[in-house]
């Protein structure tokens, strides 16, 4: 658990910052920032000045230049980092969401039908899926679990996705004698 206590807004810069960085892998400007959380580039500039000062983000100058996040940004976030993470498809409205990582899947009330939901946890933006969307998660590697289901909510700044689950199936293996 990270000891960093950081605001709302430090939190979605900089995850901005880790989704851009991770989709670009080179700096990212402060302009792009700022478009990506709606707001001015003069704020997106004091920010990071904070964040630097944390060491969660460094500078790199020159024409090319802008931030990049440290290992201590993802320690902040709470973000595993991975070499080769296990792919976990990510459909949104039937198209594959494309640089989104599921990182955790998370059930709360499995045992009242009408009331499971699921918390998909995602490497990436959640920005462009809105409640009621068609989501489908999965087959996960191990266990093959394959969630559909509505969003009935999300948290952009966590990058949380809750799922109010339509279907969700994992085949059964038969047992070996």
């Amino acid at each position: 658990m990270s000891s960093i206590e950081l605001t709302p807004s430090q939190k979605n810069i900089l995850q901005a910052l880790i989704n851009q960085h991770r989709e670009d892998e080179s700096a990212v400007k402060g302009e792009d920032i700022a478009q990506r959380v709606d707001r001015n580039a003069g704020t997106i500039r004091n920010q990071m000045q904070s964040l630097k000062a944390l060491q969660l983000v460094e500078g790199v100058p020159g024409p090319k230049g802008g931030y990049k996040p440290t290992a201590a940004a993802y320690e902040a976030l709470e973000i595993q980092q991975m070499d080769e993470p296990a792919t976990v498809p990510f459909r949104h409205e039937g198209e594959t969401v494309e640089g989104a990582i599921v990182e955790e899947i998370d059930l709360s009330s499995v045992h009242h039908p009408e009331l499971c939901r699921a918390e998909i946890h995602v490497q990436g933006s959640v920005r462009d899926i809105h409640e009621g969307d068609e989501v489908i998660v999965g087959p996960t590697p191990l266990s093959k679990l394959r969630i559909e289901g509505t969003v009935d909510g999300k948290d952009d700044t966590n990058n949380i996705i809750i799922l109010r689950i339509g279907e969700m199936t994992a085949p059964s293996e038969e047992p070996e004698h």
